[in-house]
């Protein structure tokens, strides 16, 4: 028997445990996915500083390249895929996203509810004056 073990394809997996890839391609997956990485930001620095693109454009284009790095990082980095052995990892994934935009949007309409309760500061001044 030799040090080490192999995992039969199409059992599951414990979690921290991987499939026996060889080093070659788990550089070459990495190495992919920082052209890819690369390649997404230098297109938005592109799109952002230059003059070739509608303007009114910039903004859509910029999420939809964020987007796509997101997606890089999560495929190529985080090893985060549709297969079975990855529920756990995506619903971990899912319930942290949950958390944060919960987090955020309750903040942001604290702050507008605020922002419309709020008397101007002028009047808040000569009301405590």
């Amino acid at each position: 028997m030799s040090d080490q073990a192999h995992v039969p394809t199409g059992h599951d997996l414990a979690p921290g445990e991987e499939e026996q890839h060889s080093v070659g391609e788990r550089i070459l997956g990495y190495v992919v996915g920082l052209v890819l990485a690369l390649l997404l930001t230098a297109t938005s620095f592109f799109i952002a500083g230059t003059d070739l693109v509608w303007q009114p454009s910039i903004p859509v284009a910029l999420i939809v390249l964020a987007i796509a790095q997101m997606g890089v990082h999560l495929v190529f980095f985080l090893h985060i895929t549709t297969g079975p052995d990855n529920t756990n990892n995506v619903l971990a994934l899912a319930f942290g996203l949950l958390i944060v935009f919960l987090v955020v949007g309750g903040t942001v309409w604290i702050m507008s509810h605020l922002n419309q309760n709020m008397p101007p500061m002028d009047q808040f001044i000569r009301m405590h004056s």
